[in-house]
């Protein structure tokens, strides 16, 4: 399997994972990835896919948030969405594709990942509940345990405060989503939409 940067000519194979793996909200995801790949730079955001026998199988993505920090606003990022094809779960290529994501954030220097999400899963690459570490959720409709948030090497101390969502230029939020039938009844995200997890 071979984890690497989602490609331009990938764009149609992400949309059909997303389509695929959420269901009935998958046209909403799908849309959202669409809008939110439009704010990935070299410098901010990662889109990732797992190719496996020349076929794309799963895809992550990672957008560029803002913390509240005492001192001043920090730069962060948000795991969201994360999706595999049904037919390829519970082999690891969702696993794979946060910790690979993790990895190349960690060496860009990104202090903070947050996400909304089912901890059960979540907790096994290091994320724990937002709220413990000091840190305020921006929707108080996002349940406190699907909260959390992951320090890199990057992070500091004084790195506290309100996570922030940020916008596109159409005006879609950054959220958090994961789809697989592992843990379906995980549902939440910054646009409200049910959200499941990916092995």
């Amino acid at each position: 399997m071979d984890l690497r940067e989602e490609l331009p000519s990938d764009r149609e194979s992400v949309r059909d994972i997303h389509l695929r793996a959420f269901g009935d909200h998958g046209p909403v995801v799908a849309d959202l990835v669409d809008t939110l790949r439009g704010t990935i730079t070299p410098a901010d955001g990662l889109s990732l896919v797992a190719e496996l026998d020349g076929q794309i199988v799963g895809h992550i993505m990672f957008t560029r948030g803002l913390l509240d920090a005492p001192r001043r606003l920090v730069e962060v990022h948000v795991l969201s969405p994360l999706a595999v094809m049904p037919e390829h779960h519970r082999r690891g290529i969702g696993s794979a594709l946060v910790r690979h994501g993790l990895k190349t954030l960690a060496e860009r220097a990104v202090p903070l990942v947050f996400l909304e999400g089912d901890p059960g899963y979540y907790s096994r690459f290091g994320f724990a509940p937002g709220d413990d570490q000091g840190f305020r959720k921006p929707s108080l409709r996002i349940p406190d345990g699907a909260f959390q948030a992951l320090g890199l090497p990057g992070y500091e101390p004084w790195m506290t405060g309100t996570r922030w969502s940020t916008r596109s230029r159409s005006g879609a939020t950054t959220q958090s989503a994961s789809a697989t039938p592992a843990h379906s009844a995980a549902r939440t995200s910054t646009l409200f939409v049910p959200c499941r997890v990916v092995t």
